[in-house]
């Protein structure tokens, strides 16, 4: 049975970030949209098999690869929560610092 998906605040405002992005590079949000299909394929695999993604070593949390992101989430009893979408090409020593 699929867990119900809960975005925190952080992934929720990392999405808008991606999209402003994608939509002032390409002046189009073509590609945004196409990502979100991905993110939301993400999320709903993660919803049905939350042990999919790599263990993290922060805080029980795990991380699942979409293209260049790392979507960060945790595993409740119920529920999953996404932490963070993090481009992996950024400097490694600022997630750590997002995870603890």
């Amino acid at each position: 049975m699929a867990k119900k998906i809960i975005w925190s605040l952080k992934a929720q405002n990392n999405r808008k970030e991606i999209f402003n992005y994608w939509n002032h590079r390409n002046q189009s949000n073509l590609y945004f949209i196409k990502l979100n299909l991905l993110f939301i394929e993400a999320v709903n695999l993660i919803a049905k098999f939350p042990k999919i993604g790599k263990p993290t070593g922060y805080r029980e949390t795990r991380v699942k690869l979409v293209l260049d992101y790392l979507m960060i989430y945790k595993e409740e009893e119920t529920l999953i929560i996404i932490v963070t979408i993090w481009d992996g090409r950024q400097d490694p020593l600022k997630l750590e610092r997002i995870l603890r």
